[in-house]
């Protein structure tokens, strides 16, 4: 679920930060570009681990910062294809389910990857699994759920022009559900031992 991934980046150094040592100066300037941010087709990365390379620092016209190209590891959270974890219902639909963990909460569950005899109850705004003829099993929303990654998906997102992010206001927060996530997950509940957990105790 985490790895260790190496990367090479080209650091900004602000003058002002010229008296604090080149190795902390350049983790923190990573953290601040990287911690909690989606890399395409790399995963989440949760924090930089180690720097490995630091060349020569480098100047440009007009700008009083050092650029210093630096080689560094992070730790990054990218579930591997097949791997079984656990995380609580956000949102149920005819579509499918919504799941979310502490950290991250791109989860789908789409409804062809549900168990056989499975089907959306709209009263109910839940799924309900009929193992058998006796048996209903609810899937609610805040239910803790074991489900199986199926799928990733990498989405390049454009970052917006400072008009944009000033002028959306309102409306901006009102579209956001809408919006593709840079990193989204495509999960499946089919086998024993997958749906909620409550199911199996």
């Amino acid at each position: 679920m985490f790895i260790l991934s190496e990367i090479s980046d080209l650091v900004r150094i602000p003058p002002h930060t010229f008296n604090i040592p080149i190795k902390e100066c350049i983790t923190n300037e990573l953290s601040k570009k990287y911690a909690n941010k989606v890399v395409s087709n790399l995963g989440l990365v949760v924090a930089v681990w180690d720097i490995l390379d630091i060349k020569d620092g480098l100047l440009k016209p007009g700008d009083g910062a050092a650029f210093v190209e630096t080689k560094f590891r992070c730790v990054v959270w990218k579930p591997f294809i097949g791997e079984i974890l656990t995380g609580w219902v956000s949102e149920c639909t005819s579509d499918g389910v919504k799941v979310k963990m502490e950290f991250f909460d791109e989860i789908f569950i789409p409804k062809n990857y549900f168990f056989e005899n499975c089907s959306f109850r709209p009263e109910d705004k839940a799924w309900v699994w009929a193992p058998d003829d006796e048996t209903e099993l609810f899937i609610d929303l805040n239910e803790k759920i074991r489900f199986r990654i199926e799928e990733e998906i990498f989405v390049n997102i454009k970052p917006k022009s400072s008009a944009e992010a000033v002028g959306l206001g309102q409306e901006d927060e009102e579209n956001k559900k809408d919006k593709i996530p840079p990193y989204a997950l495509l999960a499946s509940c089919q086998t024993d031992g997958m749906g909620c957990v409550s199911w199996w105790d």
